[in-house]
């Protein structure tokens, strides 16, 4: 598979099927077939929580936060989800419409390289994610939120509400 770019995209977030959307072209996408294309959050679960979801995003992880900080990176490590892929295949075939979400577009990235992989073909990454990019304006307010994209700030409705039905987790 060739690997696409859009140049306006960093690298990060392209994809193997070089399949975009924002989020709220992702909501309009979603809106205007409901029963064939679906949502995907791949977030870890306490962010599906606690940051908020859209309404009718399943959340099936890529990959879970462990607690052992990487000090070259400034952040705790992730640990990949090993089930990924099969919690996928309960809930989605290789040729649905699928719209793949994370924070602001990496991990999302990362998953729809994993379901390409896999033989899914309509696999999008939602590039701006659930709360977007950091805002890059050093000294001001806004400097580090984020407040200019994502789903939250598209008017796409979301919720802290949780559907257990809608949460796909490794068996224990």
């Amino acid at each position: 598979m060739k690997q696409e770019t859009k140049p306006e995209l960093p690298k990060g977030k392209q994809t193997v099927l070089g399949l975009y959307v924002t989020a709220k072209e992702a909501y309009e996408k979603w809106q205007a077939d409901p029963d064939k294309v679906k949502v995907l959050d791949v977030r870890t679960p306490e962010e599906y929580i606690y940051v908020g979801h859209a309404e009718m995003a399943v959340n099936i992880p890529l990959a879970f936060q462990s607690h052992s900080w990487n000090k070259e990176k400034g952040y705790f490590d992730f640990k990949p989800n090993p089930e990924f892929l099969t919690r996928v295949k309960e809930c989605a075939q290789p040729s649905d419409v699928l719209l793949v979400m994370c924070r602001s577009g990496g991990r999302s990235a990362m998953a729809v390289n994993v379901l390409a992989k896999a033989g899914y073909t309509n696999a999008f990454n939602i590039t701006d994610g659930m709360e977007g990019d950091a805002v890059n304006k050093p000294g001001s307010g806004e400097h580090g939120k984020r407040t200019i994209d994502g789903w939250k700030n598209s008017g796409a409705p979301w919720t802290y509400d949780v559907n257990p039905d809608q949460v796909r987790l490794p068996n224990q």
